[in-house]
């Protein structure tokens, strides 16, 4: 198979980097990602994970990838997918709009990027929380690292994380 590439941008700021699917080691989950791009949508910077950016999407796959290449130590450049059952989220520690966490959406994808290094993957409300790593950042990661800086001193109201199919 022809390696297949993803640009990952924050668009306000109009910085972007570009990974490379981990369909080796991800081939289902990198699939549902890939059959469900363009996907858009607001940027979070995560409170316990330590240097991750991420938006949450309705879930997107016929059925929910298994866990498949995970981690809960990503190392910078890592993407890495997770899902939570619309409730799982629902706590006001989150701060997540009403329409993230209602009862009826029954599975929230989150679509994340590592930036930089000492990452752990323990939620102070559901332990440890595994990721799938579906793929790896090949160019543009220090150009993102310092958005993604600015991002976590700046604030993240208004700008939005971008996933798209890139022909690299």
């Amino acid at each position: 198979m022809t390696d297949r590439y993803v640009d990952i941008s924050l668009d306000k700021r109009g910085v972007h980097c570009t990974a490379r699917l981990l369909d080796d080691k991800a081939p289902i989950t990198c699939r549902a990602v890939w059959d469900a791009l363009p996907l858009s949508g607001e940027v979070y910077h995560a409170k316990y994970a330590r240097n991750e950016i991420y938006a949450l999407f309705p879930s997107f796959a016929a059925a929910e990838p298994p866990l498949e290449n995970p981690t809960v130590t990503p190392i910078p450049g890592d993407l890495c997918y997770f899902s939570f059952a619309g409730t799982d989220l629902a706590t006001g520690s989150y701060g997540y709009s009403a329409d993230h966490v209602q009862p009826g959406r029954p599975v929230i994808v989150d679509l994340a990027l590592f930036y930089e290094r000492n990452n752990l993957l323990i939620n102070g409300d559901q332990g440890w929380v595994p990721g799938i790593v579906w793929g790896s950042v090949v160019d543009g990661l220090d150009r993102m690292a310092e958005a993604c800086q600015d991002l976590w001193r700046a604030g993240a109201v208004g700008e939005t994380l971008s996933f798209r199919r890139s022909a690299e």
